[in-house]
């Protein structure tokens, strides 16, 4: 039956009968593409289910089964959707959440916790006075202990629907003790899924972008890239890689969830590349397992592939990173490797060329410290000062030089100048395209020795 008749006898159904075909719905739910998901949750629907709650016809109870679920896909599969925020059903559910925090007697916190958890999924990112208490009433959820598969499932909906704050500040206050107790937790007790604990990071390192006095949390308290190694390490054993397009249309369900909590996790990744300045003795296990992803997802995910390189990118970028992090954990190898394939399309030209661009940098620069004292985007002009002693230092200066001399030897053996100049008349096409800033002088993307 298709979902719109579903929905339609709810109104002439009992609570219980409601019940069942609202797990209908939810199943059908989980089939549907993006555009087939957004041409049934329109405005209009949203207003209806409102209808019906304020007719009596339609629990709240009920209409929560079916929101949650609908929320929870929409956060998963990251589909962005303004029809929540522009409904009446999302007034009622303010003035609700309101009016039951007031209360200093009888309230219902399960009522709370789902009408939070239903508000946070559905609004993408609209702002809202009302963050302050969904976020503290959620990460409630979220703290609890219990390893039974219904507290895990809840636990895991309450964390997943605190990543759409992710462009809402938020004070420190109100959440730091709490998510680092359930990240620590997790790592002591292993009691949350795949899903929960990514998106307790996701949450946190969200912050991060905001509020930079957390980096020292993240890196050295609470090991986020060894944390995010054993995670991806994991994820790749437990999905097929060897599945085709096809099989992955026809086949739904538990394999598509990891590959979409894998697409999180770098994500997460890239996200924590592009803004951490803390240098990490785990950070070449990390590249190198990104490394081993994108060897094994190329064939069949390229939504993978394209995360993977981009996290590659990302990390050259990191000032923080060590040239010998990059060089050592097969990263330049791969990109030299991909960079040869024909038929490559136009953003993945992008990011391989991003990559040696920052490479080539990076090992023109006679020490670590002088990248992590030059701001990336300005270019390659001379710093005004050194810093003290930093030439002096003959080991280092050795070690750079054989760095750079390793590099060499690998553009040379793969004939990089000539992939290279392949690609010239491209560039400037490319530059406007993807609004990039890929040098167009070749020589730019030589490493002299």
């Amino acid at each position: 039956m298709p979902f719109a008749e579903l929905f339609h006898e709810l109104e002439n159904s009992n609570e219980v009968e409601q019940k069942q075909k609202i797990e209908e719905m939810n199943s059908m739910i989980e089939k549907m593409n993006i555009e087939g998901f957004f041409s049934v949750f329109t405005v209009e629907l949203y207003n209806k289910i409102n209808k019906m709650i304020e007719e009596k016809k339609l629990s709240m109870e009920n209409a929560i089964l079916l929101l949650k679920h609908v929320g929870y896909l929409t956060v998963l599969r990251d589909m962005e959707s303004f029809n929540f925020c522009g409904s009446i059903l999302s007034k009622r559910f303010e003035e609700t959440i309101i009016d039951e925090e007031k209360k200093k007697e009888g309230k219902n916190e399960k009522l709370l916790a789902d009408l939070c958890l239903c508000y946070l999924s559905l609004r993408n990112n609209c702002w809202t006075e009302l963050h302050t208490i969904c976020v503290q009433c959620l990460l409630k959820v979220a703290l609890k202990k219990e390893e039974s598969e219904k507290v895990q499932k809840e636990v895991e909906m309450a964390l997943l629907a605190l990543w759409n704050t992710r462009f809402i500040k938020i004070e420190k206050d109100l959440y730091l003790n709490e998510i680092k107790e359930i990240i620590q937790h997790h790592q002591e007790h292993r009691n949350m899924t795949h899903l929960a604990y990514q998106s307790a990071w996701q949450f946190l390192i969200n912050r991060f972008g905001i509020d930079r006095s957390l980096e020292d949390d993240i890196v050295n308290e609470l090991h986020f890239a060894k944390e995010a190694t054993k995670e991806l390490e994991e994820l790749v054993k437990s999905i097929n890689w060897k599945r085709k397009e096809k099989e992955k249309e026809e086949k739904r369900g538990e394999e598509t969830k990891k590959e979409l909590v894998l697409l999180r996790w770098l994500r997460t990744l890239q996200h924590f590349l592009g803004s951490c300045l803390l240098w990490n003795e785990k950070y070449p296990e990390l590249i190198r397992c990104v490394v081993q992803i994108y060897g094994a997802a190329k064939g069949n995910y390229r939504g993978i592939g394209s995360r993977c390189i981009y996290s590659l990118s990302m990390a050259a970028k990191n000032r923080a990173m060590k040239n010998e992090d990059l060089l050592e954990s097969g990263a330049v190898d791969i990109i030299l490797e991909e960079i040869q394939q024909p038929a490559l399309n136009d953003k993945m030209v992008c990011e391989f060329l991003d990559f040696f661009e920052t490479i080539s940098w990076r090992l023109n620069k006679k020490t670590d410290d002088e990248i992590e004292e030059e701001e990336f985007d300005e270019g390659d002009e001379e710093r005004d000062e050194e810093k003290d002693g930093a030439n002096k230092d003959e080991k280092e200066e050795a070690k750079r030089k054989e760095l750079k001399r390793k590099m060499f030897d690998k553009l040379e053996e793969e004939g990089y100048e000539d992939i290279i100049t392949s690609f010239h008349e491209r560039l400037k096409y490319l530059n406007q395209e993807y609004f990039r800033e890929l040098l167009l002088d070749i020589s730019d993307y030589s490493v002299n020795v």
